[in-house]
């Protein structure tokens, strides 16, 4: 059982063979609100199945799948990587997700604006306001393993030099941007982050920055997507994200909305008990 834990070598999404981690599984699952010991007896039956080069998304499946036997919520909050995934096809239910989450910090938002810059006219994903004015750009990706390279800063900091003073096209009126910010659910190449730094733009991802990325803005506002959802289909969430329904709190108390995509009673308050537990911020790790 050790010899596992220590010498087998895993595949992640990018392909590339790590070593199994132990202090990882346990640390993700105890981050979904597994006690010590429900994540040791899953880590156990994960432990016994491994072989040689399995990927980390069979993994994920099996430890899901035992950790739902204890609790639906804590399931959903464990998938919460793979329910940004499933936030498409296209990636405007993203966006609004996005603008929610920052609503929740307190900044004002606007999404999919056209704004004519000093060269050409852009639709600008999200613009937030707070302290500053910011021009906020959203790479949404359907796949795990995927790397948003240098190329993708380069290109977002000419735009935002080409808005940072612009003018509205449905208004007219002026917008002036006082920083441009690149948000992915998943992550960024080491030269994408040092040539953002380097140029005053922040980046945001799944894991980046520590502390304060994109997993962390989630389980401390409690906004969890619809897609986070295990009592609910894969087409019943695409059905709500067609609807502009992105979050979970949105679905609380609201039969309506269930009811209009198929979801009746007793599932319909599985659903909801499901979207209630999800809701609360989340707490001090144990």
């Amino acid at each position: 059982m050790k010899k596992k834990q220590r010498h087998l070598l895993i595949t992640k999404s990018s392909g590339q063979k790590v070593p199994f981690n132990v202090g990882k599984l346990k640390n993700s699952l105890q981050r979904a609100g597994a006690s010590n010991f429900q994540a040791e007896e899953i880590i156990g039956e994960v432990i016994a199945m491994l072989v040689e080069g399995m990927s980390t998304s069979k993994i994920h499946k099996v430890a899901l799948r035992l950790l739902k036997g204890y609790s639906r919520p804590m399931a959903a909050r464990y998938k919460l990587k793979q329910a940004l995934l499933e936030l498409g096809p296209s990636g405007f239910p993203f966006e609004q997700y996005i603008a929610e989450l920052l609503k929740f910090q307190g900044y004002t938002t606007e999404n999919g604006i056209f704004l004519k810059g000093h060269c050409v006219t852009h639709e600008i994903d999200v613009i937030a306001e707070k302290d500053k004015k910011i021009m906020i750009e959203c790479k949404f990706h359907n796949r795990p393993g995927y790397v948003c390279d240098i190329k993708i800063p380069l290109y977002i900091r000419s735009r935002f030099v080409d808005v940072a003073t612009s003018k509205n096209i449905a208004t007219g009126i002026t917008e002036k941007f006082d920083q441009g910010w690149i948000i992915t659910n998943t992550r960024f190449s080491e030269d994408a982050t040092i040539y953002a730094k380097c140029m005053n733009m922040q980046l945001v991802s799944w894991d980046y920055p520590s502390n304060n990325a994109l997993k962390d803005w989630i389980d401390y506002s409690g906004l969890h997507p619809v897609t986070s959802l295990t009592t609910l289909t894969q087409k019943e969430k695409q059905d709500l994200l067609a609807e502009k329904v992105v979050l979970c709190k949105n679905l609380i108390n609201n039969h309506k909305a269930l009811e209009q995509i198929g979801v009746k009673s007793p599932r319909l308050q599985k659903v909801e008990a499901e979207c209630k537990a999800l809701c609360e911020p989340y707490p001090e790790k144990q």
